[in-house]
Order: structure tokens, then sequence, then C-alpha cells
């Protein structure tokens, strides 16, 4: 069978709806595909931090003959990587449904973004007094390298301090005085009462975000800043497992985000 369709006025076809989509919900970031069957995928321009507007993202779908999905928010992508995509299920929509979506972009911001990650200097002190005297090799500190670099991060420095408040506090701030944009400190986070990582970061200086996440791994992790200097208290499961609490947080400070505590308490879900 061949069908023609007269195109009533006050319509539009599924391509340009799903371009119209795209356009309006797009921030900084983003590169749109060619249209495909009535979908238009958004793409990642360059890696960076995933950012959705997931209560307007709820509005644009509440629209009815309007689809639009995403990926989760607040996650690592890499350059090319497709983010979202937009169609209408029918192949013709009352053009009336577009522009309602285009006013509610335009009333409440873009949907989908990609931030860059800042190329911060980072300083990291690792904390224990077996791998401080030799008794044991720190692995610590290679596959902070690896996670950093591969945020676009370098580490200037690798302080060793036994299980000691005073050292940890002097090496914290040396870092700082060196240039460090952040700083990193391993071991010595849980609730032994010889790790002293917590209370080192306090008596640096450290306005405490929180301490604890509900996230398994990294419930010991510890968000603290020195002035505008992030400090990280980073458990062991960041050396064990591939992902944890620093792939949660750590991008999202490197994009430029302060979080609260709520924001981590919200990491329960």
């Amino acid at each position: 069978h061949i069908y023609v369709w007269d195109l009533a006025e006050g319509f539009i076809h599924e391509d340009d709806a799903a371009r119209r989509m795209a356009e309006a919900m797009a921030g900084e970031g983003i590169v749109l595909s060619a249209p495909c069957e009535g979908r238009i995928n958004l793409l990642a321009a360059h890696s960076g931090l995933l950012t959705i507007d997931a209560a307007n993202l709820r509005r644009l779908n509440a629209i009815e003959e309007v689809t639009i999905a995403t990926l989760h928010g607040n996650v690592t992508v890499e350059a090319g990587q497709m983010l979202a995509g937009t169609r209408v299920v029918p192949l013709v929509v009352d053009a009336a449904k577009i522009d309602a979506v285009e006013a509610l972009c335009a009333e409440h911001g873009p949907v989908v973004g990609v931030r860059p990650f800042r190329p911060l200097r980072v300083g990291v002190v690792t904390t224990g007094g077996e791998v401080y005297h030799g008794r044991i090799k720190d692995a610590f500190g290679p596959i902070l390298r690896r996670k950093f670099e591969a945020l676009s991060c370098s580490v200037i420095r690798q302080i060793f301090v036994p299980d000691d408040q005073a050292m940890t506090v002097r090496a914290i701030r040396r870092l700082i005085d060196e240039g460090a944009d952040m700083i990193a400190v391993t071991g010595g986070m849980s609730v032994d009462p010889d790790d002293r990582t917590p209370s080192g970061i306090r008596k640096a200086g450290g306005h405490i975000i929180t301490y604890g996440a509900p996230v398994l791994p990294g419930a010991m992790f510890m968000l603290a800043y020195i002035g505008n200097v992030p400090v990280v208290g980073l458990p062991g499961c960041v050396m064990y497992s591939r992902v944890s609490i620093f792939d949660l947080i750590v991008p999202r400070i490197l994009a430029g985000e302060i979080p609260t505590r709520t924001d981590i308490k919200k990491l329960a879900h």
C-alpha cells in the first residue's frame, strides 16, 4: 500500500519535532545527530560531567506524545558518547506540543549538558604507619594518579605520614602552600582509635561537609574545604573497587560543583 499524507496546518513531521526538541533541551557540550526514523540523539561534544535537569525532563515527558530519554546525570562521559534521545510517538504531531517543550526549556534552562573538568593540581597525603615505615608498599598513590589523570588532573606530590595528627596537618598545609588546588588524604579513615585522618583534616582547618556517606563501598568518606580547596578523605575501597564514592563525588567537584551534605545523602538512592 502507498499512502500520501497531506500535512495539515498546525502539525509538523516527526523529524522536525525531534530536532526542535533536541535543540531546545541541549546545553553546553552537546552536539546533535542527524534524524533517523524520527529520532535525534544528543551526543557529548567533549569529555566531562553529564548534567541532567531531571525535574524539567519529567515536565517535558508529561506532554502527550513527547518522549525524551537520557542517561543518569552526574556521571563521567566521553566525547561522542550518546547521552539522550528525542522523538514523538506519531508520524506528525501538533505543533503546539513542541511549542510547549520549547517554552519549558526557555523557562527552566537546558535539560542535558556536559561540564568540562577543571585541570586541578592535586596533592596526596597518605597516612599509616605500615606504609610510612616501609612495612607494606603503597598501593593508593598509583591508583589515584591514574584516576586523576583520567579526569584531566595531575598529582603534584604525595607525602607519607604515620598515624599522627600533627604530621597529617603539616602535610596538608604544606601541599596547599605548594599550590595544590585539591587535597586527597588516603588511609586512616576507619573507626580504629589509631586512625587520625578525620581529626587531622579538621585540625588543618577543614570545614567538614560530611564524614560518612550512604554509599557502599565508600561509607567512611569525608569531604571538607580549607578555604576554596576541597579535601577528600578516601577510604580503602577506592583502591579495590572499580567504582566507589570517589567516582560519584570527585568528578562533580572537578566540574565546578560544591557538593552539599544533602547532595551526598541523595546518593543513598
